[in-house]
């Protein structure tokens, strides 16, 4: 099993990207864009307030009849933020992600200090990557090459 430290050593930008409480969505949703990600931390100094992803969006803009323009980040994130510490396992966080209907685990040091994003993306990747070098050992093994 693959730990979280290892999946953010093998994302090419490992890169958190965080906003204000106070950031309108559409700025949210222009950086969401920008970088190709589907979620942004909330953050005041180094404390983590809550998570705004695309699904927020949806549900608490779109649905609503209020504007992005005029909506700031602290009136639809997330406030109950799942987090995950860089020893678990992709294992422990599919199964977080599966349970809460999650698409985001910010990953947090012991010092509660944001560290890392693991995306269901990532986990997926990482599942497919294991079980690739499992088949191509056992196909070693049948055929008696090493």
């Amino acid at each position: 099993m693959t730990s979280v430290a290892k999946i953010l050593q093998s994302k090419p930008d490992a890169t958190v990207h965080t906003i204000a409480p106070t950031t309108s969505v559409y700025e949210a949703l222009q950086l969401m864009a920008d970088k190709g990600i589907g979620a942004l931390m909330v953050t005041e100094g180094d404390a983590i307030v809550g998570i705004f992803t695309e699904r927020d969006y949806a549900r608490k803009i779109a649905l609503l009849g209020r504007t992005s323009a005029a909506t700031l980040a602290r009136d639809v994130m997330t406030t109950a933020v799942r987090f995950v510490r860089p020893e678990q396992t992709s294992e422990q966080c599919m199964q977080i992600m599966s349970t809460g209907r999650l698409r985001h685990l910010p990953v947090v040091d012991g010092n509660d200090r944001l560290v890392g994003m693991i995306s269901i993306g990532d986990l997926v990747k990482d599942i497919i990557s294991e079980q690739k070098f499992i088949i191509e050992q056992l196909e070693q093994y049948i055929t008696g090459s090493h």
